[in-house]
């Protein structure tokens, strides 16, 4: 059971509705979004992860994208998260445990594994594996998004968020 109960759209008051309905056009309004919206600045702020997916998928493709979502939030052991990209993955007939990847899905989903378990250990021998295939600019779209997706964990795991 959640710790914190999601905000429910019919007691809101009028700021939190119109919140609601603006990221509504946009995302999905799944259990972490409602409980974010608790505090409207919380809320924007951890939904800066949709921003920063779609410079991601530009450059990365979608597949390549959720795959990397999906990896740190395995490794983060975050139920939600990983389910909800394991969904993504299973809709679009890809098995994540029997795929073979590409070099350069290999190297971003070993980045972003060992920045979910410990991000004092992404060496610089990894950094310059990831500058084989990504330029500055998209590493630090990368890395943003690792960040991201951790404290999507974070708010998942220890609140823990109902799916």
């Amino acid at each position: 059971m959640a710790r914190i109960n999601p905000v429910d759209y019919g007691k809101a008051s009028e700021e939190i509705k119109a919140l609601h309905d603006e990221y509504a056009k946009k995302i999905p309004m799944n259990n972490m979004k409602l409980t974010l919206l608790n505090n409207p600045v919380a809320f924007r702020v951890l939904n800066g992860f949709h921003d920063i997916l779609k410079e991601a998928k530009a450059f990365l493709g979608e597949l390549t994208a959720n795959l990397f979502c999906y990896s740190i939030s395995t490794e983060n052991d975050c139920a939600v998260c990983s389910q909800i990209f394991r969904n993504f993955l299973d809709e679009n007939g890809v098995d994540f445990d029997a795929l073979v990847m590409t070099p350069e899905q290999h190297a971003l989903i070993s980045y972003g594994r060992n920045i979910a378990d410990n991000p004092h250990e992404v060496y610089d021998e990894q950094m310059d594996e990831l500058k084989e295939y990504f330029t500055d600019e998209q590493i630090v779209v990368i890395t943003s998004l690792a960040a991201m997706m951790v404290a999507s964990n974070i708010i998942n795991t220890v609140l823990e968020i109902d799916m």
